[in-house]
């Protein structure tokens, strides 16, 4: 009987799908690592928070929280060979709930992060024409007066001494000052340039209003089509073109994903790979800019200043999110890919390796988009840390304007932003995964309509994002990146290591880890268990509270450059994204505590938090033997499994 079991759980496990070779599994994962929240979001985060602050916290945060989670989670998917959900309500029936929450997370993400792979396809195809249309400010009603080109305000100088670039046109200084109130000055600048005069002080044109690069004006103008009533009350009509933009993008994620694994694990040795290529290159242009070593003193060089907003805890916070962001540990996506991974594959060499290739890219993008945040500032007259307002479009303006300063920028165009799009697609393949195998694994029956799956996730997808593709869409855009993946993760992270180390035990999991094969050096071993019986979960949990604590509205900026803070309202539904994963995990408790004692099973504290009947590892002939000749015997099976660990094997 229990050969025959084992039998069909293997066979289960061929039809649930795996990695067809482990550099898919490598790459996959190294995709899934390295995605857009290295060039999009760590940097627009580093440059808010003062570059090299953020750099240091950043570096800090991955040693103590990212790094041990992430091995922790290959460790539990390799070992399970389950997605989440299955995997959580079989160590510890009454955490279930943990594994919802993950995937409530990875939703919410999903939505929004592929709005992002929409605008770069927007570019992608904008940059087509004859002329980058964010080369130079245009003379369109969709384009901002404050709108400044070094190029043009220097070709009205020249034409005349006594005007400057504003308005889309040649302006005379005199009418520029009249317009802000103030009166043309008798003396000019260091550069020649007129100056106005505000009643006390001669103040330089730069000063006087502030300036828009042309990248910057298209991104919030053109593409987004920000006007200046948009708000929450006003968010205008659908932009067809980002609604088209966006369906390609769920498109092609439907496409590559529609087979499962083995079409996802083929795709990534072009779309994991292909950046590196490309970041190279800018970086090269990037350093040869006017102004670029400004730009990386500022990112790298640390100032009393500087090393003293380490002691704010947003830093700490933003650098722990994004570490979350980067690595990916506790959306669950991890746990999907390792889930498919060969019994004995050397995860503990994964991690490691893929950890530090991710930190490494994040450090590496900052040196190329501050080289062009310095010539941005050169430009602009103005100090680094002045030129851009920050958000979460700083890659959609300091990029694209890098590419103008290349020799036949539609080409290098084409390279970036088709750059930024297989960067999306590798953590967006991985977190719809995580969304589709959830399902496939609670649902079995589903495994032979995968395809009909995905399809149906991607269209839920597709309609839940054409909220952003409105003239507003922005600010739910920003609403979603705020709140969904901020507290959500933290209190997941902390839940999860608990649940493993303290309700499962860590003597089990070093067990487990060697019935797969893995030897750990001593000094690994220590520094794993350090960080994960103590050291991450505090530092989790501090950070966690103190965020709570320093809590900041969500913002986003606006038509007129300033901060636009969204209604109370907005952001209680923010607030209800950003508890909905502390939610499923209370509710998973009491839920299992119902269902158990309705089916007479054990309510105690032990058994439920001890693993069930049905956790073991993957497949009952993948266990290693351990050193003592005994097998650790499972047999696989929904319907029925044992193992020596569970404290619930009566029932």
């Amino acid at each position: 009987m229990g050969k025959d079991k084992a039998e069909k759980g293997e066979v289960e496990e061929v039809e649930r799908g795996s990695w067809d070779n482990q550099c898919d599994f490598f790459l996959s994962c190294l995709g899934y690592a390295v995605g857009l929240g290295n060039v999009w979001r760590f940097p627009y985060l580093c440059y808010e928070h003062g570059g090299v602050t953020f750099l240091i916290a950043y570096i800090v945060m991955l040693l103590i929280s990212g790094l041990p989670l992430f091995f922790l989670e290959l460790v539990l998917g390799q070992y399970a060979g389950k997605g989440p959900l299955k995997l959580f309500g079989r160590i510890a029936p009454a955490f279930k709930g943990l594994g919802y929450g993950m995937l409530m997370i990875s939703f919410l993400v999903v939505i929004y992060y592929n709005m992002i792979i929409a605008w770069t396809i927007y570019y992608t195809f904008a940059g087509f024409a004859s002329e980058l249309p964010w080369t130079y400010c245009g003379n369109t009603t969709l384009t901002s007066r404050d709108c400044f080109q070094r190029d043009q305000e220097l070709a009205c100088f020249n034409s005349s001494s006594d005007d400057t670039f504003w308005d889309k046109k040649c302006t005379s200084v005199s009418e520029v000052c009249l317009n802000f109130n103030m009166t043309e000055a008798d003396e000019r600048d260091d550069t020649n340039r007129l100056m106005c005069y505000n009643g006390t002080d001669n103040i330089v044109l730069n000063r006087v209003y502030p300036r828009v690069s042309p990248s910057e004006d298209y991104y919030k103008r053109t593409m987004l089509g920000l006007e200046e009533d948009t708000s929450w009350e006003n968010m205008g009509g659908l932009k067809w073109e980002l609604v088209l933009c966006l369906a390609a993008a769920w498109t092609i994620v439907c496409l590559c994903l529609i087979k499962g694994v083995q079409s996802s694990g083929k795709v990534v040795y072009f779309t994991a790979l292909f950046p590196y290529l490309v970041l190279v290159i800018l970086l090269i242009r990037g350093v040869t800019l006017d102004g670029a070593y400004d730009g990386i003193i500022f990112y790298v060089y640390p100032t009393a200043e500087k090393m003293a907003n380490l002691q704010k805890i947003d830093v700490w916070a933003a650098a722990a999110t994004q570490i979350f962001y980067s690595l990916g540990p506790s959306f669950g996506g991890l746990i999907t890919l390792a889930s498919y991974n060969k019994f004995t594959n050397n995860c503990h060499r994964d991690a490691i390796l893929i950890a530090f290739a991710n930190c490494g890219t994040s450090i590496f993008a900052g040196f190329v988009i501050f080289s062009i945040i310095g010539f941005m500032a050169k430009q602009a007259a103005l100090p680094v840390e002045e030129v851009i307002k920050g958000g979460t479009g700083l890659a959609f303006i300091a990029y694209p304007e890098a590419v103008t300063q290349m020799p036949f920028p539609q080409i290098w165009s084409f390279l970036f932003f088709g750059m930024l799009i297989t960067l999306g697609l590798d953590s967006q393949f991985t977190m719809t995964e995580t969304v589709t195998t959830a399902i496939m694994d609670q649902y079995p029956n589903l495994r032979a309509h995968k395809g009909k799956v995905v399809i149906f996730a991607s269209i839920i997808g597709f309609i839940l994002g054409l909220t952003m593709c409105t003239r507003g869409g922005i600010f739910m855009f920003e609403l979603i990146n705020w709140y969904s993946a901020s507290w959500g993760l933290l209190i997941c992270a902390i839940t999860e290591i608990l649940v493993v180390m303290y309700g499962y035990g860590y003597k089990n999991f070093l067990e487990n880890m060697e019935e797969m094969g893995l030897k750990l050096p001593t000094v690994m071993k220590y520094y794993w268990l350090s960080m994960w019986m103590v050291i991450t979960p505090v530092v989790l949990f501090f950070v966690l509270i103190m965020t709570f604590i320093q809590y900041s509205p969500a913002w986003s900026p606006d038509y007129s450059q300033e901060k636009y803070y969204f209604p109370t309202g907005i952001q209680f539904l923010g607030w209800l994204m950003a508890l909905v994963a502390a939610a499923f995990i209370i509710m998973g408790v009491f839920w299992q505590y119902y269902n158990r004692k309705r089916n007479g099973k054990a309510t105690d504290f032990k058994s439920m938090t001890s693993p069930n009947e049905k956790w073991g590892p993957a497949t009952v002939t993948n266990a290693v033997k351990k050193p003592t000749g005994l097998d650790n015997q499972t047999y696989v099976k929904d319907e029925f499994s044992y193992n020596k660990y569970s404290a619930d094997t009566t029932y």
